[in-house]
């Protein structure tokens, strides 16, 4: 969102410059959906359950892998559009620097560590000795290309704070058509198994990374950043900035995907026909999960160009505008699951030892879409205002308290398993729309200002 979309906002065409963002991202993370389940759908057709086990485990423990990313890369985009908002394009320039340094440098370190744990680790969450040697291969792969991962978070963070969700989409679909093509080719046409699925996938975030970064360099006098080595110091100020509201961000990433690994091990103790199913539960929330993120960042984008621009009289309505949209979305995938549960289902996998016992999963997966649609809106008013101390409340209480809680009181002491460990999950997920809620009647977000830049005249 330009400064000049920021000065035509009205209450009036609120819903249409929010789409207009939101569109392109929705997209965008239409086709990252599809990019993350491609390699589920190819190994689970191809492979099996034991394929689709090794997916599952191995993707959900990149997802954590990532969390360093997904907090710095989210607070420097609140940051980057709080200051395009606030005219400061000094803080802007210093800003991208210091993130691509400090995420690069990050994403080395922690490859490097996970890959020394790699066996313990497997072991830890009860991988099934049917797809052990499967997810060995899977993760490996994956923790090697996790610098690809960091470096297309950094490029689409600072495209979307500048405003620009168009070219992240044209990124990741370049990412998805070549991993679909190479998914094929190494699994079904090569038999390389596991392994070749993941290989597929980290050269198609490789190629997506590189075209990025060479946009972002031919284009370099628009976004203030000259791309010379003095620029990618790591300038303190901005630093701060950024690890005051990544850090809770990244706790948060954290916390949730940490969760989520405690519930597979404990699913991978029922079995490698469990553990497909969760890859299966986890694949399709994930699709719901990145279409209504395309909300929360559009929004949050919103939240924080307005109140950077002291524009608090919008926030409302900006709100009010995310919310239907996630209930449009998360209603319409709702009402597929439900009426047509094994079409989906057996779109992953024609392993009948999995489909048996697929349909289990329909009512903790709607849960579960409720509940995206509400944290779409909490968290455009919570990451947009640039408040710390409630990602970190988030954090604490959804990651760890209400998942793993909730999850263990269901599937251990009421005695329901893997389905109280889903509904555990689902169920979690409604959390933040309650902290979200208090926070928005408190009227404390019209203070969250801390971060924010002296607002240009608009």
């Amino acid at each position: 969102m330009s400064q000049t979309m920021i000065r035509d906002l009205t209450k009036g065409n609120v819903t249409k410059l929010l789409l207009q963002f939101a569109f392109p991202l929705f997209l965008s993370n239409a086709l990252q959906a599809i990019y993350n389940i491609v390699d589920m759908i190819v190994v689970g057709q191809y492979i099996g359950g034991a394929g689709m086990s090794a997916v599952s485990i191995g993707g959900d423990i990149l997802h954590l892998l990532t969390f360093v990313a997904m907090g710095f890369s989210s607070a420097g985009q609140v940051l980057i559009a709080q200051d395009v908002g606030a005219g400061n394009l000094d803080r802007v320039r210093r800003t991208i620097g210091t993130l691509f340094t400090f995420l690069l440098a990050a994403s080395v370190s922690i490859s490097i560590i996970f890959f020394l744990i790699r066996n313990p680790l497997l072991l830890w969450v009860n991988t099934p000795a049917e797809s052990y040697q499967f997810t060995l291969d899977y993760m490996v792969i994956c923790i090697v290309g996790l610098v690809f991962i960091y470096g297309y978070n950094i490029v689409s963070a600072i495209l979307r704070g500048m405003g620009d969700s168009r070219r992240p989409f044209v990124f990741v679909a370049i990412a998805a058509v070549l991993n679909l093509i190479l998914d094929i080719l190494f699994v079904a046409v090569f038999d390389m198994k596991v392994f070749g699925a993941a290989l597929a996938t980290v050269i198609g975030q490789a190629v997506s990374f590189i075209v990025s970064l060479v946009y972002l360099y031919r284009h370099r006098a628009s976004f203030c950043f000259d791309f010379k080595l003095k620029s990618f110091a790591i300038d303190r100020d901005a630093f701060k900035r950024i690890a005051v509201l990544g850090v809770p961000m990244a706790i948060q990433a954290a916390a949730v995907h940490f969760s989520k690994i405690v519930l597979m091990s404990w699913i991978n103790m029922f079995g490698v026909v469990y553990s497909a199913l969760a890859g299966i539960y986890n694949k399709i929330n994930l699709m719901i999960a990145v279409i209504s993120n395309s909300f929360t960042t559009a929004g949050s984008a919103m939240v924080g160009q307005n109140l950077g621009a002291k524009k608090d009289e919008r926030i409302p309505e900006i709100l009010k505008t995310v919310t239907i949209c996630g209930f449009v979305v998360s209603g319409a995938a709702g009402l597929v699951i439900l009426f047509f549960p094994q079409q989906v289902f057996s779109a992953f996998t024609g392993d009948g030892s999995v489909l048996a016992v697929a349909n289990v999963l329909i009512w903790p997966i709607i849960v579960n879409f409720i509940g995206s649609a509400t944290r779409s809106v909490s968290f455009s008013l919570i990451n947009g205002s640039g408040n710390t101390k409630m990602n970190l409340a988030v954090a604490i209480i959804d990651g760890i308290i209400g998942r793993i809680g909730i999850a263990a009181l269901l599937g251990f002491a009421l005695k329901m398993d893997c389905l109280g460990f889903w509904y555990g999950d689902a169920l979690a997920g409604h959390i933040p729309f309650f902290i979200g809620l208090s926070f928005y009647l408190s009227g404390k977000w019209r203070t969250q200002k801390k971060t924010l830049s002296k607002p240009a005249e608009l």
